[in-house]
């Protein structure tokens, strides 16, 4: 997977109190956040199923992206344990192959919970609260602190060999950067998914403020930096 700040969100940051949908589920080995843009290329049958499913109504395209605790993304058995938090994703653009398979680039728009899930359709279907964006309490100072350290770690990336840790300017709004800085920190799944799952941005920065301290320190250490899932610029398989 690629991820790339999108920067501001595709309609808005949305607000206020969960509202229930039912959706599409594409369970990934990794961790999708709002803002964030994620290609894939879809070559089994039940994801080509999904998007042309998709690709037949009106309005936005969108399925649920949600993390895999146990079981793969492909084969027979799939995903057996889902993550409770993952991200909807927006299909912005579709391309399908003579063959059938689709590359497709979508937007991560907001969090939801995962309440139930349908299995007897070919593909995933989960029944989902989507979760409000709150900044949570003492976040504008958590997230002046946040960006300084993020900016010291990008330059500890750098200096380490990730050709992709150029420098970015940190958005000022505390929600924006807490996903920034959780979808480009070179961490592993669990981290990500505890992230991800912070009921509010303070929460998250907070929590960020520890992963990048203690990355930071590793960094220091460490003559070279090991491949992450977010400086290999490859798109992700399903």
């Amino acid at each position: 997977m690629t991820a790339v700040p999108n920067v501001g969100w595709p309609h808005g940051r949305p607000e206020g109190v969960a509202v229930t949908e039912r959706l599409a589920l594409f369970p990934l080995g990794t961790v999708l956040f709002p803002g964030l843009v994620l290609p894939l290329h879809l070559f089994e049958e039940r994801y080509r199923l999904l998007i042309r499913d998709l690709l037949e109504r009106p309005g936005p395209r969108c399925f649920g992206v949600v993390a895999i605790e146990l079981g793969h993304e492909v084969g027979a058995q799939g995903a057996r344990r889902l993550a409770e938090v993952g991200c909807v994703a927006e299909v912005r653009e579709a391309r399908e192959h003579d063959d059938g398979r689709f590359d497709i680039v979508t937007v991560g728009t907001r969090r939801f919970r995962l309440k139930s899930v349908d299995r007897s359709r070919p593909y995933l279907q989960g029944e989902v609260d989507l979760l409000p964006e709150e900044a949570g309490p003492g976040a504008a100072p958590l997230a002046v602190r946040a960006g300084r350290l993020f900016a010291l770690y990008r330059e500890r990336l750098a200096a380490a060999g990730a050709a992709a840790a150029e420098a970015l300017d940190p958005p000022d709004d505390p929600v924006t950067l807490s996903y920034l800085i959780a979808a480009t920190a070179v961490l592993d799944g669990h981290d990500k998914q505890r992230l991800l799952a912070a009921e509010n941005a303070a929460l998250r920065l907070r929590a960020a403020l520890g992963l990048l301290a203690r990355e930071t320190r590793l960094l220091a250490a460490l003559p070279t930096v090991p491949a992450g899932q977010f400086l290999d610029g490859s798109v992700h398989p399903n």
